[in-house]
C-alpha cells in the first residue's frame, strides 16, 4: 500500500510560459464557473432562526476566519440534517467526548480519557464503558457541562419520532447512565469489542440539555431557534445563522482550552466548487475552501498561483468494482442476479482465476495519477484506513502485468478457439456488462479498464446511469439503473468501511446477500456467500481493539480481495484548500474538516 501524498503540499510550480497559461484558462474558468458548477439543491426545509450579531463582534479582517462552503449548509446540528456541510457548520461549536484524529485514532475532547480495557474504563465482558469527563466544561452561556446532557443526548436521538438523523450510532444501547455529575456510563445489549461509536466524532455531538429539554420526540424539528444555534462546549459559538446562505461565530467565552485565535468566522455557502477554490487560491478572499471537487490540473493551475496550497484527507473511501457472483443474465426473469442459495452461479466470474486475471490487467497507479493526480491513491484492498487494519498482503496489485494475466488464463485453459479476439470459458465468451455512475471520472476509468481487458481477450460493454437512479433508484420499480439489483456482470463506485470497519463486514455476510426477500436491501452487492468468511466474521464481535482485532480485520479484508468478489482501484480524498497564511490546518477524513478548529491562526 503507498504512502498517501503529505496532507498539506507546498504550491506547486510551473516554468514561466504555462504559468501565463494557467492564467488565461483561470479568466476564462471564472467566466463560467457558476453556470458550469451548479449548487446542488438543498432538500432540508427545517425552519431555522436568525440571531444578530453584537457590534463588540466585529473585528478587522486579519481576525476574522473566512471557510467557504460551496454547498451551503441548510442546519447546524447533526441531529437533525444529513450532510456533511451541516455537520461541519455544527462541528464549530458542538463537541463529542472524543474526536478521531486525522490517523484516525482517538483524542479525547470533553472527555478526560479515553477509556479502554488496559485502564479498566471498558468492562471485561465488553458490555459497559465508561466515560470521564473534563471538570470544569462550560456551555456557552456559562452553564456547566455534567454527566446529565450526555445521557440527555442519547434520550433525544431515541425518542419516537425524533427525526434524528443518527439514530443508528446509539443501535445496541441498553442505557446510558449518570454516575455522577463527571461519569457516564453506556451500558451495552450485546458485548461490543469497539464502543466508540455513540459521542465520538462530529455525528454525535453533546447537546445542553437545558436548551433542548422541550425539544423531544415530534417536537424537535419546531424548535427552530435551538437547531439553528445550539449551545456549545467549542471554541466559537453561532451568532448567526442564515439556512441555505451562511453563518457567523464569535469566541465561546467558556471555552474549556486555549483562547482561539480568531475574534470571529465566516461561513459563506453557495456558488460553484471552482468559485469557492478561485476565492482561496486566486481573489484571496477566503481562507479555507472545503470539498473541491474540480479536475485536478485545475486546481493545480489555481495553486500555482502562489495564494495557497491544496490539502487531502484521507480515509478509507475506495473507488471498486464489484464483481457479480450471480447470473445477471436477462433470460432469467425474476431470477437475474438472483443468488438463489447459490444455484443461480455466474457462468464464468465465479471462476477465480478470470477476475484474477482482470486484476492483474489494471494499471492502477496510472488511473490515480492521470485521472485523480493528488485526490487519490492507488489501493489493494477494500480496508484502505487505519493505517493498523489496512493489509500488506495484496501489495503486488500495484504493478500491473498483462503479459502474466493472459498466462494465467492460457493455463487454466481460458483460450480463444475461434480467434475472434474473445476468450471463452465453457464455451461461453467472456462479454461483460461494466456499469456505473454517470461522472467524467468514473468514464474515464471505463475506458481505460475497457482497453486493458480487451489486451486480455475479455470485451467490456460500458453502462452508465443517472447517479440518483443507480444509488437511489427503486430497486422493484427501476431495476435496470439499482446498483443493488446489479443487472450487469460487474459494477464500480466508492463505498467507506469506516472508522471501525465491523459493520461493513457484517454487510458482506450471506445473510445481508440483496434479494427480492429483503426487497435488495442487503449490503452484500457481489451476492458473495463463503461459510469460512462467516466463520472468520463471528470472532470480530468477539475481539477487543487490538492487534489481535487488527490481524482479524486484515484476514477478511483478505477474503474477499483473494477471491475477486472485490477489485479495489483507488482510495479517494477530500480535497480542500487554505491559504499560505492560514496555519494549523489538519485535514481529516475519519471526522469533520473543522475537527481542529480551535488551532488555526495566521
Amino acid at each position: 500500500m503507498p504512502t498517501p501524498p503529505p496532507l498539506s503540499r507546498p504550491p506547486t510550480r510551473f516554468r514561466p510560459f504555462l504559468h501565463l497559461l494557467s492564467l488565461l484558462s483561470l479568466l476564462l474558468l471564472t467566466a463560467c464557473a457558476n453556470a458550469g458548477n451548479p449548487t446542488p439543491a438543498n432538500p432540508e426545509p427545517t425552519p431555522t432562526a436568525t440571531v444578530a450579531i453584537p457590534a463588540s463582534e466585529t473585528s478587522d479582517s486579519d481576525k476574522t476566519l473566512t471557510l467557504r462552503y460551496w454547498q451551503a449548509p441548510s442546519l447546524p446540528f447533526p441531529y437533525l440534517s444529513s450532510g456533511h456541510k451541516d455537520w461541519d457548520a455544527a462541528a464549530v461549536t458542538l463537541q463529542p467526548l472524543a474526536n478521531h484524529a486525522p490517523d484516525g485514532s482517538l483524542r479525547p475532547t470533553l472527555a478526560a480519557t479515553i477509556p479502554t480495557l488496559a485502564n479498566g474504563g471498558i468492562s471485561p465482558d465488553q458490555r459497559a464503558i465508561t466515560w470521564q469527563l473534563k471538570p470544569d466544561v462550560r456551555w456557552s452561556d456559562g452553564s456547566p457541562l455534567t454527566a446529565a446532557d450526555v445521557v440527555f443526548t442519547w434520550q433525544y436521538c431515541i425518542a419516537p419520532q425524533s427525526g434524528c438523523a443518527s439514530r443508528d450510532f446509539f443501535d445496541g444501547i441498553a442505557a446510558v447512565t449518570a454516575v455522577d455529575d463527571l461519569t457516564v456510563e453506556i451500558t451495552f445489549t450485546d458485548p461490543t469489542p469497539w464502543p466508540y461509536t455513540p459521542f465520538v466524532g462530529y455525528r454525535t455531538p453533546i447537546i445542553s440539555r437545558s436548551q433542548f429539554a422541550q425539544c423531544l420526540g415530534p417536537a424537535a424539528a419546531g424548535c427552530a431557534a435551538q437547531n439553528a444555534a445550539p449551545l456549545g462546549t467549542g471554541p466559537y459559538h453561532i451568532t448567526r445563522f442564515t439556512p441555505n446562505a451562511d453563518a457567523a461565530y464569535a469566541p465561546n467565552p467558556y471555552y474549556h482550552g486555549p483562547k482561539p485565535y480568531f475574534d470571529r468566522v465566516e461561513l459563506h455557502g453557495g456558488g460553484s466548487a471552482l468559485s469557492a477554490a478561485q476565492s482561496v487560491l486566486q481573489s484571496t478572499t477566503a481562507d479555507y475552501a472545503w470539498n473541491l471537487q474540480i479536475a485536478p490540473d485545475t486546481l493545480q493551475q489555481l495553486e500555482s498561483l502562489g495564494h495557497g496550497q491544496l490539502v487531502v484527507a484521507f480515509a478509507s473511501l475506495v473507488e471498486r468494482i464489484a464483481v457479480n457472483q450471480a447470473n445477471p443474465d436477462p433470460a432469467l426473469g425474476d431470477s437475474r442476479s438472483e443468488y438463489l442459495d447459490g444455484q443461480n452461479p455466474h457462468p464464468f466470474l465465479t471462476y477465480t482465476p478470470i477476475p484474477q486475471a482482470m486484476s492483474m490487467a489494471l494499471d492502477r497507479p496510472l488511473i490515480a495519477r492521470r485521472l485523480y493526480g493528488f485526490a487519490a491513491v492507488p489501493t489493494c484492498n477494500i480496508i484502505a484506513g487505519p493505517p493498523p487494519y489496512v493489509s500488506t498482503a495484496n501489495d503486488s496489485c500495484l504493478d500491473q502485468d498483462i503479459a502474466a494475466a493472459n498466462q494465467l488464463l492460457d493455463d487454466h485453459g481460458v483460450r480463444d478457439t475461434d480467434n475472434d479476439g474473445i476468450r471463452e470459458y465453457n464455451g461461453i465468451p467472456l462479454r461483460l456488462a461494466y456499469q456505473t455512475s454517470v461522472n467524467p471520472l468514473r468514464q474515464d476509468t471505463q475506458t481505460l479498464i475497457q482497453d486493458w481487458w480487451r489486451q486480455i481477450g475479455i470485451d467490456a460493454a460500458l453502462l452508465q446511469h443517472d447517479a440518483a437512479l443507480f444509488f437511489g433508484a427503486d430497486p422493484e420499480s427501476d431495476p435496470a439503473a439499482s446498483y443493488r439489483r446489479f443487472f450487469a456482470d460487474v459494477q464500480m463506485y466508492a463505498d467507506s468501511s469506516g472508522i471501525d470497519p465491523q459493520r461493513y463486514f457484517a454487510d458482506q455476510l450471506c445473510a445481508n446477500i440483496p434479494n427480492r426477500a429483503n426487497h435488495w436491501a442487503g449490503g452484500n452487492v457481489p451476492r458473495a456467500c463463503n461459510p469460512d468468511y462467516d466463520r472468520r466474521f463471528a470472532q470480530l464481535p468477539q475481539t477487543p481493539a487490538g492487534p489481535q482485532r487488527a490481524a482479524l480485520i486484515k484476514q477478511l479484508n483478505d477474503h474477499h480481495i483473494q477471491n475477486y468478489y472485490q477489485i479495489p482501484i483507488v482510495n479517494r480524498g477530500l480535497v480542500s484548500a487554505h491559504a499560505n497564511s492560514l496555519q494549523g490546518v489538519q485535514p481529516n477524513g475519519w471526522d469533520s474538516s473543522l475537527w481542529n478548529i480551535a488551532q488555526w491562526r495566521r
